[in-house]
């Protein structure tokens, strides 16, 4: 009965090397039937690249030894090939075998190896960024600074002030790229958690910036958290310019944006809010996935990276980022245990 019904392929073997005696398990995997096997050696079945190895083993089964999961590659009827693991024992003048199909396994393995393949070029990516570019651009960015400092004329320095803003530009657009293929890669954004006991100083200072780049754009900011959070505070600095610049691009136009702190159950909490149309629904659940836009003109900047690495540097520190979003504004909060990380 196993004969006749067992999924492996089974059979028993000559000292000539052809199967005598084949299962219903041969057609139905490779499609031969048991008449056509008795007519052929082993080795007619062969991919060429196994005939070797698989010939050196059965010159050692019969001098007596057996095969434990040896494997190859075996030829169907419509001229494909199948992955086959072999056990095969010899018994007096004869060897009786049984093989498993593990074509399905050889393409899985292929398959993580690729992703793994993938992984190795994602961080030498990362390596790349973080070195080759880093370096040469912050030389460029150097050599702009200190010729804008000589006597010219206001075109030349409206040049210099240009080209000086877009090696800054590139620079934020490696550190970007880097923290994203670090976070992809499995291992998160790294954060350095110190004891701080200000952070309302740096974000003034982050406001500032972006004052300076959108002067038309009003915000305001109110600063009521006192005490002392285990961050790493250049990472919430980021994670606020994030903020802000999303509320920067997508707020109504002449109305304020609040950026503020507090303490609420026992978690600094940051807050970024502005006027503006209501967050669709079906868009929420996307908006934190990297390169995820809305099809909204306003939204078509950038990588649509700086929500997702706002999200994994929140993870980082042990909090979380909710929104809140109605006819009036847009709340984006972060919430960090004070106590996080000690």
């Amino acid at each position: 009965m196993t004969w006749q019904v067992s999924p492996d392929l089974l059979g028993i073997v000559n000292q000539s090397g052809v199967f005598i005696e084949t299962n219903p398990a041969w057609q139905r995997v490779l499609g031969w039937p048991e008449a056509e096997i008795k007519n052929m050696v082993f080795t007619d079945f062969l991919h060429p690249d196994d005939v070797e190895p698989t010939m050196a083993l059965f010159s050692n089964m019969k001098a007596g030894a057996s095969a434990l999961h040896f494997e190859n590659r075996y030829r169907c009827k419509d001229g494909d090939y199948r992955w086959l693991s072999w056990v095969a024992v010899p018994e007096d003048n004869i060897f009786v075998c049984s093989a498993r199909d593990i074509t399905e396994d050889k393409v899985r393995a292929r398959a993580l190896k690729s992703s793994e393949d993938e992984a190795i070029l994602r961080e030498q990516f990362v390596a790349v960024l973080g070195h080759d570019l880093r370096n040469p651009l912050a030389a460029i960015g150097s050599a702009i600074r200190i010729a804008s400092r000589q006597p010219h004329d206001k075109t030349i320095a409206a040049m210099f002030a240009s080209v000086d803003e877009s090696t800054r530009r590139m620079a934020r657009l490696i550190d970007v790229t880097t923290d994203f293929a670090r976070a992809r890669l499995g291992g998160g954004i790294p954060v350095d958690l110190q004891p701080v006991a200000d952070l309302s100083s740096s974000f003034e200072h982050v406001v500032d910036e972006i004052r300076l780049v959108h002067p038309d754009s009003q915000i305001e900011t109110s600063f009521a958290f006192e005490g002392v959070v285990k961050c790493d505070a250049a990472r919430l600095d980021q994670l606020l310019s994030n903020f802000v610049a999303n509320a920067v691009t997508h707020g109504s136009k002449g109305k304020a944006i609040i950026v503020s702190t507090t303490k609420e159950k026992e978690c600094f909490v940051l807050s970024v809010a502005n006027p503006g149309k209501k967050i669709p629904e079906n868009i929420r659940p996307n908006l934190f996935k990297p390169f995820e836009r809305s099809e909204d003109s306003g939204l078509l900047q950038g990588l649509g990276l700086g929500l997702y690495i706002a999200d994994e540097i929140a993870k980082a520190h042990s909090g979380k980022i909710t929104l809140t979003s109605d006819d009036t504004e847009t709340v984006f909060q972060l919430s960090i245990p004070i106590d996080a990380g000690n």
